[in-house]
């Protein structure tokens, strides 16, 4: 008898997780281990999201809350989404989740079934491509190039359409590479959408919003062809420093967001009350906390870059928000140094890992052999001294 579902076999386990877990083993046994493989930002929550949440705790919000989540804080999110994107959902249309995670889980559970496909880009953030495999559904990943900055095109996009086509995952900014989607870029992926013969849905993960270095986020949805077609993504996690916190959301359809309202009834039902509660408080509150993180996370952005500069054999450009870096490693496959063989982007990282103690993701995880994660949360000493030891160790391979 096999006791572990099929469903269960099929999944691959986490590496951004696994490597973090293997740091954090390394570290604990006393190496000098500097993290970069981490996808969560070096700020502490804000001090006024904190005492909300306090505030809650003596208010006794320690019940029960609805499943979709507190309306008050659903009407918050679809007045930001008024506000800031120009778009107009009501709070009805919108769910609230353990972190956008959950979210996207909830989303693909709701509207994908066995055998329809999911145009997928990569490099891909690790769990799109094992929720659509834990939905039943198909990934159809798209090879996208580091000399387009890593965005699908147009006709990729329609080269990948088929008649059992459900729906395409997009991510804007990007986890892993920090691309950016134009105005321009979206509005010409949304009218493939639109001149498809079957309707196609579009999962919008919007979670790096805030962290964008370019200016004013823009987002497919704001496409009134295409609008009633797609689920927004997103949560406090990244742009207020609150990923323990496990806040997320959707913002889709009516019928959409009923039906993962549904789903998360049977299997998780709400969202913590007390996170919920800080949620609020960073949603509603002004964004001066953020906009100091983001002109930190630019200045290491900078910094990296100039860092990566003075290392030979590394393919990179310049991200346009998130706090990773993905560069081309492939320059080093096939060297080695002593009894040490690199072979792949994985025996690399763990190359980095054991001898310079330097926690990088490698890029296969992502759907992207040839490239490896770097994120810069982390403070500038940190990261100075993390590409100091990559530069000496990449060095040594012959």
């Amino acid at each position: 008898m096999n006791t572990i579902s099929k469903r269960i076999q099929s999944l691959s386990e986490s590496q951004t997780i696994a490597m973090s877990q293997r740091s954090a083993e390394l570290k604990a046994q006393g190496k000098d281990i500097i993290n970069l493989s981490v996808g969560q930002p070096d700020f502490h929550t804000p001090d006024h999201v904190k005492e909300a949440a306090i505030q809650a705790i003596n208010n006794n919000f320690t019940s029960y809350p609805p499943v979709p989540g507190y309306k008050d804080l659903r009407q918050a999110i679809a007045y930001k989404l008024k506000k800031e994107n120009h778009l107009d959902f009501s709070w009805e249309q919108i769910v609230i989740s353990a972190g956008a995670k959950h979210s996207l889980a909830n989303s693909l559970l709701s509207i994908i079934n066995k055998g329809d496909e999911v145009i997928v880009p990569a490099p891909y953030w690790v769990s799109y491509v094992e929720q659509v495999k834990l939905a039943e559904g198909r990934n159809v990943v798209v090879q996208t190039r580091i000399e387009d900055d890593f965005k699908i095109t147009p006709s990729q996009l329609k080269n990948a359409i088929t008649d059992k086509t459900k729906a395409l995952i997009l991510c804007s900014p990007s986890n892993p590479t920090g691309t950016i989607y134009t105005k321009e870029e979206l509005a010409e992926i949304a009218s493939v959408i639109e001149a498809s013969d079957q309707e196609i849905l579009v999962i919008s993960d919007e979670i790096y919003e805030y962290i964008n270095f370019l200016g004013e986020h823009q987002t497919i949805a704001q496409f009134s062809n295409i609008k009633d077609q797609v689920i927004i993504i997103n949560g406090v996690s990244k742009g207020f420093s609150m990923t323990g916190w496990r806040i997320g959301y959707i913002a889709a359809p009516l019928e959409i967001a009923k039906a993962v309202a549904k789903l998360q009834g049977q299997v998780t039902s709400a969202a913590s009350s007390i996170s919920q509660r800080a949620a609020l408080a960073a949603i509603t509150s002004n964004k001066d906390f953020t906009k100091e993180m983001v002109n930190a996370f630019k200045r290491r952005r900078d910094l990296v870059m100039d860092e990566l500069e003075q290392i030979k054999g590394i393919k990179k450009y310049s991200p346009q928000g998130a706090f990773y870096f993905f560069p081309d490693v492939s320059h080093y496959f096939g060297k080695s140094v002593g009894q040490r063989q690199i072979n792949n982007a994985s025996d690399l990282c763990f190359y980095l890992l054991e001898e310079a103690n330097v926690a990088l993701v490698p890029g296969n995880a992502f759907g992207a052999p040839n490239n490896i994660r770097i994120s810069y949360a982390a403070s500038d000493e940190e990261l100075k001294e993390a590409l100091r030891r990559v530069k000496i160790y990449l060095d040594k391979l012959e």
